[in-house]
């Protein structure tokens, strides 16, 4: 729960742990997707997920979230953790790298119209206006370390769902964290994302059973930290900020999944790429400078966050 003395960086950090875990992710689906089919990898990644989170739950106790949060949980654990992920996963296979980042980083855009609209949260012009600096940088990055500029109609099509299912999951979940803690409205997400990508379970198994070891590690890294925790650390933010503000932070992950592959895969990144980057950082430190958001509801009964 929320307390008074609670810093009002505590919500910038997390955020900070989010974008920097969930753009060493695309490092890991490079190695895990050579492996795995998208629904095994999501389906496998959200059980590692799954695991980690309920055995946090268990060591602190934490209770069963308030009958209010479910429909927030149950929604956003379909969309975000299932349909998001195995969209995903499907979809870079099917575009390059420039059109994916064109087409997913629509989300959070449509995170922040969704949340004007359903959750009152307003359109600032400062918010409007570096989204679309950071959205135009994401692209300007995408398209600067594509490839062939494959792209089919049915990757398109999987993007765009990636990105609708998304912003919607997100929007989702914000008024559960009204009712609920951050751990307990993770939790129950990944584990309702699960349920939903069980029809992968066969799959899975057959794949795990020749996948190398390198591959199903990566898949494991990407339950435990891009999943477990940076999805905890989102939702802690969130429930401090707007859904839109959010939204327009993760435009940082394009830069850092540059400096990572350069550090990590040896792949130096060209002038272009790191202008789209600066593109990207700029849009956020415009769209953070909105204001403050209301402070959050305490969730009677949910617990520490």
């Amino acid at each position: 729960m929320r307390t008074s003395s609670e810093s009002p960086w505590a919500a910038v950090a997390a955020a900070g742990v989010t974008v920097v875990l969930w753009a060493s992710a695309f490092v890991s689906i490079r190695s895990a997707g050579t492996a795995y089919s998208p629904g095994a990898l999501a389906l496998g990644r959200l059980l590692a997920g799954v695991l980690v989170l309920g055995v946090i739950c268990l060591v602190r106790r934490v209770g069963w979230p308030a009958r209010a949060a479910w429909p927030g949980i149950l929604c956003s654990g379909v969309l975000w953790f299932g349909a998001y992920m195995v969209a995903l996963n499907w979809g870079e296979r099917e575009v390059d790298a420039g059109t994916a980042a064109m087409l997913i980083n629509v989300g959070p855009i449509l995170m922040a119209l969704l949340g004007g609209w359903l959750l009152g949260e307003g359109l600032p012009r400062r918010l409007l206006a570096g989204m679309g600096v950071s959205f135009a940088g994401a692209v300007v990055v995408g398209v600067s370390v594509s490839g062939s500029g494959h792209a089919s109609v049915l990757g398109v099509v999987l993007c765009l769902l990636a990105a609708v299912s998304y912003a919607g999951g997100v929007v989702a979940q914000k008024p559960a964290l009204k009712h609920a803690g951050a751990l307990q409205v993770t939790f129950y997400g990944c584990l309702v994302g699960a349920v939903a990508c069980l029809p992968f379970a066969g799959v899975l198994v057959s794949e795990a059973a020749r996948a190398p070891l390198s591959a199903t590690l990566n898949m494991v890294y990407l339950g435990v930290f891009p999943t477990a925790l940076a999805f905890t650390t989102w939702a802690f933010a969130l429930a401090r900020t707007t859904a839109g503000k959010m939204g327009a932070t993760t435009y940082v992950v394009p830069m850092l999944v540059v400096l990572m592959s350069w550090v990590a895969l040896g792949e130096v990144p060209g002038i272009i790429t790191l202008a789209g980057g600066a593109l990207c950082l700029a849009g956020v430190a415009v769209s953070r400078r909105t204001g403050s958001a209301p402070a959050a509801t305490p969730a009677a009964g949910a617990g520490s966050r």
